[in-house]
């Protein structure tokens, strides 16, 4: 029974850690809403107008991609998995295909990135997952 009550006690700190951090997400995700608007060095993006411009550029993404950059770029810094990737944008389950989430990272990379071999603005994280590059913020 001493392992059980264990085993519910780590649930509920568990449950309570990733609260605070949900709720945190939500702060963060309130502030970005409210202005609609992100600037990166080289990098603009309007979520109200749903449009991406490079360098005075205007950047056609999909539907998709445009959901998976605006989430890396409202979170940068934070790193998200493949499956946190998919759960958000897709709005359900992840299932086990990485390869979506890789290949919309990809083609979002080949569009915005100057050497989407050496991308600037979408890291990768071995093992982990992607983040958006936070040491490029403009603070617009």
């Amino acid at each position: 029974m001493v392992i059980l009550a264990f085993e519910e006690n780590e649930e509920n700190i568990l449950n309570r850690i990733l609260s605070c951090i949900s709720k945190e997400t939500d702060v963060l995700k309130h502030e970005v809403i409210q202005k609609g608007e992100l600037s990166f060095k080289g990098l603009y993006i309007d979520q109200y107008k749903r449009i991406v411009v490079r360098e005075d550029n205007e950047i056609e993404l999909t539907y998709t991609e445009f959901e998976i950059l605006l989430l890396l770029a409202q979170n940068a810094g934070v790193v998200f998995s493949k499956e946190q990737i998919y759960d958000i944008v897709w709005k359900e389950p992840y299932f086990g295909d990485y390869n979506i989430v890789m290949s919309h990272i990809r083609n979002i990379r080949e569009k915005i990135e100057d050497n989407p071999s050496k991308p600037v603005y979408i890291q990768t994280i071995w093992g982990v997952g992607y983040r958006f590059n936070k040491n490029l913020s403009s603070g617009l």
